[in-house]
């Protein structure tokens, strides 16, 4: 697994923070405009459109999230560049060569160069380790990220964490939780109006590790379906102290990915995300589609 992936989990910030909305408001970088004419009956009327260039930047984009974003991304005509810091994934798929992948470590990265031209950053980053390696790779690498967007003027960040499995306390004072939280609070704090967390839970897939194929779907899509079937008998339990580890919806990857691009399209959308909300912009992004 790169260190650059996001993992579970997440205490709450304060209410303020919490829950995702929706307002009008109007971004217009990289914006280019065309003309086209129309004639009829001696009469010319020009029509001007503005037509923006989508180009999203994914820190930790060779992992098994990451990787799922960008592809997605590819298939929806955004244009992508990867930060990791192991560079490209040693897969064999045709959508890799549209991406433009770089080799980097956050805490060393010339920002001025990854960052120009970016319309959002969509960060993947974490991982485990001791205390401070928690704190630095899972809050630290993530502040950094936040603050180098907002200083070079990219309009949208994406933050994927995860979903808050109602944990006591005494463990969300550990280096990784801390960690994430700080992340969190931070970019919301940055973004006020434009910056998404999404927390998903088990996030399941197709997923490679040195070349082997793990099946997480095997797993994930089956407890998916029993979750969406049994939901209005689990919903009343999931209150109980950390009983979310076990009773908490899987989330498919190639569904946080489409929940990333939608994100990433609709500048009215900020706020956290629960697992619910994820499923139901994957929902939309799919209709859409169609």
């Amino acid at each position: 697994m790169s260190s650059f992936l996001s993992f579970p989990a997440i205490s709450p910030l304060p209410s303020a923070f919490s829950g995702a909305s929706f307002r009008h408001r109007s971004l217009s970088p990289r914006l280019f405009k065309s003309s086209v004419k129309c004639s009829y009956a001696e009469a010319t009327i020009d029509i001007v459109a503005d037509v923006r260039s989508e180009r999203v930047v994914v820190l930790g984009g060779n992992g098994f999230v990451g990787s799922a974003i960008c592809k997605e991304a590819i298939s929806s005509g955004i244009e992508v560049v990867s930060v990791s810091r192991s560079g490209r994934p040693s897969l064999q798929d045709s959508w890799l060569d549209q991406v433009t992948w770089v080799t980097g470590d956050v805490f060393y990265l010339n920002w001025d160069e990854v960052l120009l031209g970016a319309t959002a950053v969509v960060s993947t980053i974490g991982g485990f380790g001791n205390e401070e390696q928690m704190k630095r790779i899972n809050g630290e690498a993530n502040v950094i990220a936040v603050n180098a967007a907002k200083d070079f003027g990219v309009p949208k960040f994406v933050l994927i964490t995860v979903h808050d499995y109602n944990l006591p306390p005494f463990v969300l004072s550990s280096g990784y939780f801390t960690g994430k939280r700080c992340a969190e609070a931070e970019l919301l704090s940055k973004y006020p109006n434009s910056g998404v967390v999404l927390r998903p839970g088990f996030i399941y897939g197709k997923r490679k590790v040195n070349g082997f194929e793990v099946p997480l779907d095997l797993v994930g899509e089956p407890l998916d379906k029993i979750y969406d079937a049994a939901e209005r008998f689990i919903r009343p339990l999931r209150s109980l102290p950390a009983s979310d580890l076990i009773l908490a919806p899987p989330v498919k990857v190639d569904d946080l990915a489409l929940a990333v691009i939608n994100a990433i399209k609709d500048d009215d959308i900020f706020g956290i995300f629960t697992i619910e909300q994820i499923k139901e912009a994957a929902a939309k992004m799919r209709a859409l589609s169609y």
